[in-house]
């Protein structure tokens, strides 16, 4: 019996865990948690940037295609509606094509219109396309940067 309650009292002693450990793993999960956080956030952004610039190649192509068929890009006033739908003031004269140009207009990554100018400023091109970024202001730097068609 006496070496059966010291078997006993040793394996006491060895089982669990003591606080320090326990708070050890648990700052390494943290530590580790916001590592991929950190590095995740960076991905998002850069690949909001990466589909706004696709969509603007998509409605640019979309607006030359518009212009070979109506001899001019839509105006300011038209927008790029105009991709979507026909506008009100088409002449017989030009062919709009049945179903428009694009399926439906999207917005940027950041839930925003994009923003058509005619004519371009930024661009030196007959128009200006671009997303105001994240900030949805003009300007800024990084994430908050216009992206467009310059």
């Amino acid at each position: 019996m006496n070496m059966d309650k010291k078997k006993l009292k040793r394996l006491r002693k060895q089982g669990g865990f003591t606080l320090t450990e326990i708070m050890v793993v648990v700052f390494i999960i943290g530590l580790l948690s916001t590592a991929v956080l950190i590095n995740i956030g960076g991905v998002v952004g850069q690949s909001r940037e990466t589909k706004a610039r696709a969509d603007i190649q998509t409605l640019s192509n979309a607006l030359e295609q518009y212009s070979l068929d109506m001899f001019d890009y839509p105006s300011e006033q038209q927008g790029l509606e105009a991709l979507v739908t026909a506008p009100d003031d088409v002449s017989e004269a030009t062919t709009y094509r049945t179903g428009g140009y694009i399926a439906k207009l999207p917005l940027d990554p950041w839930g925003q219109a994009y923003v058509y100018e005619r004519p371009g400023d930024k661009s030196g091109r007959a128009f200006d396309l671009y997303s105001l970024g994240a900030d949805g202001a003009e300007g800024g730097e990084e994430l908050n940067a216009d992206i467009g068609n310059w």
